[in-house]
Parts: structure tokens; sequence; C-alpha cells
């Protein structure tokens, strides 16, 4: 939203905006708790809050045309765009495009971690949604793996739907949240944080049982005689981020394999001419208000280009 009203106001007079959620603001939306909107905003805001304040904005913006429930099926290098919408298929050519698709979380299978595959094992953005939207609680007796911020804010969001959080379980020797979210998330409600220690087996038949969780040395290697059990019924997942870019992957872009970003010399801008990327699918982000700022950095950079494509 931040690239489209920014693009506008430099100059653009054609926007297409395509949302293939049914409600503009992404991952705001589930996003309940507050300390979102300190830098941008100078106030402190729930991410719905957050989300509204772009969504009144852009529907003073008359220039862009928005197209909810659309998913881009394809993207090539000269910018033709495909895209399903309810009752049909779309095909578009732009001149510029942005793209802000954000994140997808990782998986037990990208840490590979042993054991049975039963039901209980959740992302932490998932059981985010389903309790925040869907009015689901994923289960009672829960087991964190990873300090990301998203599992860090679950910590604290179980425990106030009156589930217990057994631990956190962190490989590295410090958290990779906000320093805010380790104090306000885990250490206000004294739930157990074990640095430098993973799950080694996941226990279950139909459901999670237990796990094994043992410490590790600064090469990660299992330190003999830590290993111990926790019994829980839910395991989240908060293991880092992967910047979601099939789509200017199959259009060519360069992309760096160790970060699924594109490979760039300058923020916001790709390999291929007039396809720029924004926000956490450019680099993840620690605040919402530096994507904010970045999309708007990205629009500017869209309205100059068709600028010279022009000339």
């Amino acid at each position: 939203m931040a690239a489209a009203i920014s693009a506008s106001e430099n100059g653009v007079r054609d926007i297409l905006l395509l949302e293939r959620d049914q409600y503009l603001g992404g991952l705001l939306n589930q996003c309940v708790h507050t300390g979102f909107g300190l830098s941008y905003f100078k106030e402190v805001l729930t991410g719905p809050e957050y989300a509204d304040r772009f969504v009144k904005k852009l529907a003073g913006v008359t220039n862009v045309e928005l197209s909810l429930r659309s998913f881009v099926v394809r993207l090539t290098k000269d910018r033709v765009l495909d895209y399903l919408k309810p009752g049909a298929m779309e095909t578009v050519k732009a001149g510029a495009v942005i793209m802000a698709t954000g994140c997808r979380e990782r998986t037990r299978e990208m840490v590979h971690i042993p054991g049975t595959r039963p039901a209980g094992i959740f992302s932490a953005g998932l059981a985010q949604k389903m309790i925040n939207v869907e009015g689901y609680l994923p289960g009672h007796e829960v087991v964190i793996v990873g300090s990301g911020d998203i599992g860090l804010i679950m910590a604290r969001r179980f425990i106030l739907e009156s589930a217990k959080v057994k631990a956190v379980i962190e490989i590295q020797r410090e958290s990779r949240g906000l320093v805010r979210n380790v104090v306000q998330c885990v250490e206000d409600f004294g739930i157990p944080m074990y640095f430098s220690h993973k799950i080694s087996r996941i226990y279950g038949k139909d459901r999670v049982e237990k796990v094994d969780i043992v410490k590790v040395d600064v090469d990660m290697n299992e330190i003999p005689g830590t290993s111990f059990s926790l019994s829980c019924d839910t395991i989240l997942m908060s293991v880092g981020l992967i910047p979601e870019n099939e789509l200017i992957e199959m259009a060519g872009v360069e992309i760096d394999r160790k970060t699924n970003s594109p490979v760039s010399s300058e923020v916001n801008r790709t390999s291929v001419p007039g396809i720029f990327v924004c926000g956490n699918s450019f680099k993840v982000y620690d605040i919402v208000d530096s994507v904010t700022a970045q999309g708007e950095v990205a629009g500017r950079m869209a309205a100059e280009y068709l600028k010279t494509v022009k000339k």
C-alpha cells in the first residue's frame, strides 16, 4: 500500500494493486499486539490499526485500482503478469512492477528435526492466525523452537489463552528476536528459555507427545549427557523467514541462493529493469515501519523508471 501511494504521489497515474487475501494489510491483520508505528506514526499501534491507517489513505487515492483475492501465477522479464481473481484469469502488461510479497516461514523439514510426523506441529505465524483471526487454540502444552519475534510473541499469546508454554528452545547462544519481545513475552511470564539447545527428536503417533532436547557446542554438535525430555502436545516453529520471490525468479531476476532475495547493489532494485522488490521480500526487516519506508522508496523508484523509459 505504501508503494502504491508513493508511486501515485510521484506521478504514476495508472496503478493496479493485487492482493491475494480478502483484506488489505497482510500479516498485520493477525498481529493484535502493540508495538507498531513507533517510528513511522510516532504512536503505539496494533497491527490492524497500523494497516487501517494505510487502507484509509489508499481509499483517497483515486488512480489505484484494487483487486482482492487475486493470485499472480506468472511474471515475465517483460513485466507481463497473469493472475487469477474470482471468476476470471487476467493478463496485464506493466510498465513497472513492484513486488511486496513478504516472506514465508521455515518449516520443521528445513531444520531437519528427526522423529515421527504427528499432528500438532505448526509454524508460529500459522498458530497466530488460528488464535487471533480464526478463534482456535492450536494446543495446550507448547514447546517453541527458535526465538524469532513471532515465536516470542506467540509464547505470550498462548499464556494469555491459558495454555502452558513449557520452553523456548534456541540453537544459537542468544535470541534472534527484539530485546523488548524477549523481556515482555518470555521473561515477564517466567517461560524457560534454553540457549545453545535444540530438539533432537519428536515423539507421537496421532498427536505430539513429547520432545527430546539436547545442548549443543559452538559447532552445533550435540553434547553427550545433556539430553532431557519435555512432554507437550504442540510444537511451534519460529526458525526464520524466507523471502517469497518465486515470481521474480520466474521472470529471470538473479537470486541469492543463500537468502532467496534478489542480488542487487541497491535496495529495492533487481537485475531485471523495471522489476522492483521492497519490504521483507527484498530483505527481512525487524519492524514494519522500515518496511513501509522502503515501500515508499520503491514507489518513487518505479515512478522514476517509468519517466526514464518514456524519454
